[in-house]
C-alpha cells in the first residue's frame, strides 16, 4: 500500500498469516509480535497487546515465571488448566471459564495442563493497562445460565457492567456465541477501534468472510453487522 492509497474500513488478519511456532508441548498462534516471533506490521492495536491461541500438551505448562504492568486474561477453549500465583491463589479453569489477572507492580504465576491425557486449548490476551505499577489482582469469571446462551455477552469491562470480569484499561470485550444464520449488531463509536478473532466457525463482518482464525480490525465508527454461516464462537474487543 502506498501513502496515496486509502487505509480499508476493514482490515483482515487470516488465521495462516499469524506467527506460529511449534516447541513439541506447546503449538501456539500469535496474532501480534510475541517472544521470538517478530512482525513489524502488527506490534499491538490500541490497548491490545497479544493474542495467542495455545495447544499445550497433557501434563505439560509454564513454569513459574513474573509479568508486570500488563492486563492478562485466559479463555479457556477445551481441557483444564492449573494457576499458581504469587498472590496465593491457586485454581482450575475448564472450558468457557475466564481467568484474569492485573499484573499491575509485578506477580509471578504458572500455568500448567491440568490433565495427563488431554490437551489443553486456550486463547491468552494482553491488553496494556491505563496506569502502571497498580497492585495485583487476579480473579476467575465463569459465566451464568443466561450468559451461556447469549449471543453476545459482555465478558471484560472497565466497570464490571452486566456482570463482568474487571481490568484496568477502557476495554470491552464481549463473547459471541451465534447459531447458523444468527445475526447480531455493534456499534462501534468515534475514536475507538474493534477487533474480532474467531474461535470456530464461519462468520462474515460487514460483508467480509471470515474462519476459524481469522480476524478483522477497524478504527472507523459505525455499525458491525456480525452474521454467522455455520454455528460460530468468536471474541469482539471494543478499544479506545
Amino acid at each position: 500500500m502506498t501513502k496515496d492509497e486509502p487505509i480499508p474500513s476493514l482490515r483482515v488478519l487470516r488465521s495462516n498469516d499469524r506467527g506460529h511456532r511449534d516447541y513439541g508441548w506447546l503449538k501456539a498462534r500469535y496474532s501480534f509480535s510475541f517472544g521470538d516471533y517478530f512482525n513489524p506490521e502488527l506490534m499491538a492495536f490500541r490497548s491490545l497487546r497479544v493474542i495467542n491461541q495455545d495447544l499445550i500438551s497433557p501434563g505439560r505448562g509454564f513454569a513459574e515465571h513474573p509479568h508486570r504492568d500488563m492486563e492478562i486474561f485466559t479463555y479457556m477453549l477445551e481441557g483444564v488448566l492449573e494457576h499458581k500465583d504469587s498472590l496465593g491463589n491457586i485454581g482450575k479453569l475448564h472450558p468457557g471459564d475466564i481467568q484474569v489477572m492485573s499484573a499491575g507492580s509485578g506477580i509471578q504465576h504458572s500455568e500448567v495442563n491440568g490433565s495427563a491425557s488431554e490437551f489443553a486449548s486456550l486463547m491468552q490476551i494482553w491488553i496494556s493497562p491505563k496506569q502502571l505499577d497498580q497492585p495485583p489482582q487476579y480473579t476467575e469469571w465463569r459465566p451464568n445460565e443466561q450468559q451461556k446462551q447469549a449471543n453476545k455477552s459482555l465478558i471484560i469491562s472497565p466497570d464490571g457492567r452486566e456482570q463482568s470480569a474487571t481490568i484496568q484499561q477502557d476495554a470491552f470485550i464481549y463473547r459471541l456465541n451465534l447459531a447458523k444464520l444468527e445475526n447480531i449488531s455493534h456499534q462501534l463509536d468515534d475514536g475507538r477501534g474493534a477487533w474480532l478473532q474467531v474461535i470456530r466457525g464461519e462468520l462474515t463482518i460487514n460483508g467480509t468472510s471470515l474462519l476459524a482464525g481469522d480476524a478483522a480490525f477497524t478504527e472507523l465508527a459505525g455499525p458491525l453487522e456480525i452474521s454467522s454461516t455455520t454455528d460460530s464462537e468468536a471474541l469482539l474487543f471494543d478499544l479506545k
